[in-house]
């Protein structure tokens, strides 16, 4: 597919048929899922041997596993004899898993270990080392946060993520110790495209008074933008990432989270460095489809395609490891009331997005090009945010970053195409 037409970046335009079209999901299952590092887990939820957890990387089932020699694994969670979904539960501990068609047994290190008759229902010639569970081409984890990539030519971790890796530890590794994630999961399926969510996070600052008007007024966040506000920046890092960020003392938390991040305020900026002063990271996208939201509520989540107008959310709550329990707590608490499916803000995005999506059905429609023009031509390189920038506090400069970056992962077939830390 010609992807140049639908997609116009420099003039700030996005064909609405990229959400819509299978044709082009089926590209980008190709070209952007199957090569892109794609998060599986936090490393505190499998701290112990045998401890694992399911996952998904783009529609393909995969078990993420601790080895007993304590290595993280991860596997298709599909067994070789007849393609069923081996492992059915989210979480647990275990040696091995059988399958529940016809028996075959499979160890923590992806090894067959056994086959119901073998013996008299095979030939002597049938060899299980030549039937391993398939197993991810590359495997890497940063600050706990554990992703892997099909693609065994894909760049280290640490450069495809780039600047946006300072980023990161802003959410998750600002203290000793870091952060872990709480025990459960919601998970929940949107009626719409997986991009129109992930663009949402990468820097949608617009909709806030509109969508969000009533969450807002309960106090979930009393902010609005205001005319020459510079409060919050829209950066991105580089390589389709995004983050969303506001001035450095900036919060709507709870008194007693803003209580905490006073206290650890020297401890943070020790570990992060003088950019912290410049900018708090709020919301952050690593590209295509990992979010994450520090603030109000602190949010991990996962946009899980499920075909051009089915997204499959997953969603997590993390703290930091050495925060008090009272602040665990309230943070807790947040995150049940603000994000998630019964959500006050979750409920209106679902529904924006839902539209968003399913108008593109007609014939029309679908063939109409949509305005990211806001600050088209603004922003700019910042040397010391590493990353590019628009200043006013509104502005859809991510949107076009994460597009272009999209763009060119669904036509440049080799790595050394799509020019690492680029835009």
């Amino acid at each position: 597919m010609n992807i140049n037409k639908l997609v116009d970046v420099d003039h700030g335009l996005i064909g609405r048929s990229i959400f819509i079209d299978p044709q082009v999901y089926e590209q980008e299952s190709k070209m952007i899922f199957a090569r892109c590092w794609l998060y599986l887990c936090h490393e505190s939820q499998i701290p112990r041997p045998g401890d694992f957890c399911t996952a998904y990387m783009g529609e393909d089932p995969v078990i993420v596993w601790r080895d007993t020699q304590g290595n993280v694994r991860a596997f298709l969670n599909v067994c070789p004899h007849r393609g069923n979904r081996l492992c059915r539960a989210d979480s647990g501990n275990a040696a091995a898993f059988t399958c529940a068609y016809h028996g075959w047994r499979y160890g923590n290190d992806g090894k067959l270990e056994g086959v119901p008759y073998q013996r008299s229902a095979y030939n002597a010639e049938f060899d299980k080392k030549k039937w391993p569970l398939p197993e991810v081409a590359q495997l890497e984890s940063y600050k706990g946060l554990v992703f892997a990539t099909f693609d065994p030519s894909a760049p280290p971790l640490r450069e495809y993520l780039g600047e946006m890796a300072w980023y990161l530890d802003a959410f998750f590794d600002r203290l000793d110790g870091g952060v872990e994630v709480f025990a459960g999961i919601h998970k929940w399926v949107i009626p719409c495209n997986w991009k129109v969510a992930a663009e949402n996070f990468c820097g949608d600052n617009y909709h806030g008074p509109w969508a969000h008007g009533s969450a807002m007024n309960t106090g979930f966040s009393a902010r609005r933008p205001r005319q020459n506000d510079i409060s919050r920046f829209h950066l991105s890092p580089g390589n389709g990432h995004c983050v969303m960020g506001r001035q450095p003392n900036d919060t709507s938390d709870s008194p007693e989270v803003v209580a905490y991040e006073q206290e650890v305020r020297s401890e943070v900026r020790k570990r992060l460095g003088s950019r912290i002063d410049l900018v708090r990271p709020a919301v952050g996208t690593v590209f295509p489809n990992f979010a994450c939201v520090r603030g109000t509520a602190n949010s991990i989540r996962v946009w899980h395609p499920r075909g051009p107008e089915r997204t499959e959310v997953w969603s997590w709550i993390f703290v930091d490891k050495q925060a008090p329990p009272s602040v665990k707590e309230s943070i807790r608490l947040a995150g049940l009331r603000s994000f998630g499916p019964a959500g006050t803000f979750e409920q209106d995005d679902i529904d924006n997005w839902q539209e968003c999506t399913q108008n593109a059905r007609g014939v029309i429609s679908r063939n109409l090009m949509l305005n990211m023009q806001m600050g088209l031509g603004e922003e700019q390189f910042d040397q010391d945010l590493g990353a590019w920038s628009s200043g006013f506090c509104i502005s859809e400069s991510n949107h076009r970053h994460f597009y272009r970056r999209w763009a060119k992962m669904m036509e440049a077939t080799d790595w050394s195409k799509l020019g690492m830390g680029e835009p």
